[in-house]
């Protein structure tokens, strides 16, 4: 399966999940190597804008992933508790990725976008056994269309 990433020139080629490590995120706590990556471009976007201050738009590159299809993890709508989409997130959300993560059952995590709904994020475990499975195929220059921050 292909996922993408949209982030910093600076951390592109970084997919030890520093940043998740530094600072947390929906789906994981401070301390634990995991990557954020949509299923498409567009959620991927929108994944990063809507953390991104206004007057702090970076450069950017789109980093495409191959993931193995047969190790992926879905939690549904109906599988979240009913807070799932509200911001700040709700600390059961992270709590579910950790323990995805301590089961290490496999890489990849398939979460529904609070954004959209019907699209999905996939958390990736750096820390997973088969981490080495993961391949980049592709680091691109991202053009950020500006209007999208105004």
């Amino acid at each position: 399966m292909i996922v993408y990433r949209i982030t910093g020139k600076k951390f592109a080629n970084d997919l030890s999940g520093t940043g998740a490590v530094l600072f947390g995120g929906r789906w994981n706590k401070k301390g634990t190597a995991v990557l954020y990556s949509g299923e498409s471009k567009a959620i991927a976007l929108l994944e990063t804008i809507v953390d991104t201050p206004p007057m702090l738009v970076p450069n950017l590159d789109l980093v495409t992933l191959e993931i193995p299809d047969d190790s992926i993890t879905e939690f549904k709508i109906r599988d979240l508790p009913e807070n799932w989409l509200a911001y700040p997130a709700p600390s059961i959300l992270a709590n579910l990725g950790e323990d995805w993560v301590k089961i290490g059952k496999t890489i990849a995590l398939k979460v529904p976008s609070c954004i959209i709904h019907t699209s999905h994020n996939y958390i990736l475990n750096c820390r997973h056994r088969d981490f080495g499975k993961v391949k980049l195929i592709s680091l691109d220059d991202f053009p950020f269309d500006v209007r999208l921050n105004s």
